[in-house]
């Protein structure tokens, strides 16, 4: 993490990442002296709580110090899960021809819908969610799912109990900490003390004991699960929706990797009957169409959905929306609709099954030494165990033998202790030579 200073910066040392966050003045106490004026305005207490530093940022920091010791090493990146194939053709001239057209009076666009250009919203709805009885007026677009959490705790406000995977995608928790729900983070445990944690492990097939699960309010769920790669199954969804309908609960379920899934695994929570009165789907086009620097995703907000007074939910999350947000580029969007078209979409699913053999080299990698892997098979991410060892011990030693960035599991949550995440995103010629690097690492 770092703190802006008169233009300079102050780093905190990697080795209190994920550590409890102590306040500026107790952490640095020795300094003796102030380096500036300073406002009377306090800083945000949730803030304060904050692990010192978001999980990738610090991935990153690590690797460029790496490159500062090694400048000539060739680094392989399979640690944050960026999207390495260009955007075939048909979508990217699909952005050509609108950006074209925003230079005449025909073709200009100003602000459009907050919601999203209706087109898309009914592809989506056409495309992505056929026989689930979802309308077009309930799909929101976006700016990525991402920024989607965020609006959704805003949303929810700090009064509601959550729970999470364990492991799970980091913002999720981080968020709930800025809005105020987690309390105090346990030094002991590494868990807050007010998140439910549902370990999500091999040992209970990645879905959580829901017969012991206390009741939260809200469930953060994803399926694919980012990092371990596992897909929950329709009996599994089944089980949840029935779990969050007898809590009354709300169930956040983020399907941003649902295009990978190549089982019968359910692709979207609206196919479990009842999902449409306990939850909310987000999802992205990010993974699903490389749109990770473009910038698109989607939320759908059912309209039976309903608060504990019976309020529509989704009056209230369109008046965050209006408030928060200016509506998706109308560029990305035409992007977005050449995705959903019949050759749009064939030409994703060439790339998708592109990275999906990646995730084949890298499991063959681990699995010919005998190493227990997970994932690969619905997702674009491997999820590696190393018995007894602490995974950013294991994520140090892969960079600085082999050249390869990996993601530390315990950057997940404290199930993700003992494992690393590898990505499938990349070139072909870098993923081979990554399986032959790692297959002389675990020798």
């Amino acid at each position: 993490m770092y703190y802006s200073q008169h233009l300079s910066c102050i780093c905190i040392p990697h080795a209190v990442l994920l550590q409890p966050k102590r306040s500026w003045s107790s952490s640095h106490s020795n300094a003796g002296k102030r380096l500036g004026h300073c406002t009377q305005v306090p800083r945000n207490v949730n803030l304060e709580k904050l692990r010192s530093g978001y999980l990738f940022p610090e991935i990153s920091r690590r690797e460029s110090e790496h490159m500062q010791k090694n400048p000539h090493a060739s680094l392989l990146r399979l640690g944050i899960g960026d999207t390495t194939e260009p955007i075939p053709d048909i979508i990217t001239l699909a952005m050509v021809e609108h950006v074209r057209g925003l230079s005449t009076i025909l073709g200009y666009r100003g602000y459009g819908a907050e919601q999203g250009n209706m087109a898309l919203r009914k592809a989506i709805a056409e495309k992505l969610y056929q026989d689930m009885g979802i309308k077009a007026d309930e799909i929101f677009v976006s700016d990525g799912a991402q920024c989607d959490i965020s609006r959704l705790q805003m949303l929810l406000g700090p009064n509601v109990t959550v729970a999470v995977q364990d492991p799970s995608f980091p913002a999720y928790i981080d968020s709930s900490v800025i809005v105020g729900q987690a309390g105090e983070l346990e030094e002991e445990t590494g868990k807050y003390e007010n998140i439910i944690y549902m370990n999500c492990g091999p040992e209970n097939n990645f879905f959580p004991d829901l017969s012991t699960t206390p009741r939260t309010d809200i469930i953060f769920f994803c399926s694919p699960n980012n990092p371990t790669g596992h897909a929950a199954s329709r009996q599994q969804l089944k089980q949840l929706v029935a779990f969050a309908k007898a809590n009354g609960s709300i169930i956040i379920y983020d399907s941003a990797y649902a295009a990978y899934i190549t089982d019968e695994s359910p692709r979207s929570i609206f196919e479990i009957p009842g999902a449409k009165e306990v939850a909310i789907e987000i999802s992205s086009f990010s993974k699903f169409a490389g749109f990770t620097g473009v910038r698109l995703g989607w939320s759908v907000v059912p309209k039976e959905l309903l608060y504990s007074n019976g309020f529509p939910v989704i009056k209230d999350f369109n008046r965050i929306v209006c408030t928060c947000f200016n509506g998706a580029s109308n560029i990305a969007q035409a992007g977005g609709l050449a995705c959903l078209s019949t050759d749009g979409y064939q030409a994703l699913r060439n790339v998708i099954d592109y990275y999906m053999e990646n995730a084949n080299i890298i499991v063959d990698a681990f699995s010919s030494l005998g190493s227990n892997v997970y994932g690969g098979t619905n997702a674009p991410y491997i999820w590696a165990h190393f018995p007894g060892l602490s995974s950013w011990n294991v994520f140090s030693e892969i960079l600085e033998k082999t050249n390869i960035v990996t993601v530390p599991g315990r950057g997940f949550g404290p199930g993700g202790e003992e494992y690393i995440r590898v990505s499938s995103f990349g070139q072909r010629e870098r993923i081979i030579e990554a399986s032959r690097r790692l297959k002389r690492f675990l020798r």
